[in-house]
């Protein structure tokens, strides 16, 4: 694993529960920055790593407020009191993490 994706990792992980963050922001967080698809091949790469402690890659989603990785992480993200609208996305304003 690089050094950027733990770089990510370390970003996702400060995500609480309840929020969610975009590709972009987190790519937009690091220093120097990434490109929000460097975030998602990161994010991906995790079905194939082991890493601890886990990373909460189900809070990170697009820039419109959709989940890409389907419907599991839809319902990872109910469960944690996250709402969709009717056309499936959320509300970045009311979700979103400030970053703080």
């Amino acid at each position: 694993m690089s050094r950027l994706y733990d770089e990510i990792y370390a970003v996702a992980r400060q995500i609480p529960l309840g929020k969610v963050a975009t590709y972009g922001q987190i790519g937009m967080s690091l220093d120097p920055p990434c490109p929000a698809r460097t975030v998602g091949w990161a994010l991906a790469a995790l079905g194939r790593t082991n890493v601890h402690p886990p990373v909460p890659w189900h809070r990170v989603v697009s820039a419109q407020g959709e989940v890409r990785m389907g419907e599991r992480q839809r319902r990872l993200l109910e469960g944690e009191g996250i709402a969709f609208d009717a056309a499936g996305r959320i509300d970045l304003r009311r979700f979103g993490w400030d970053g703080g």
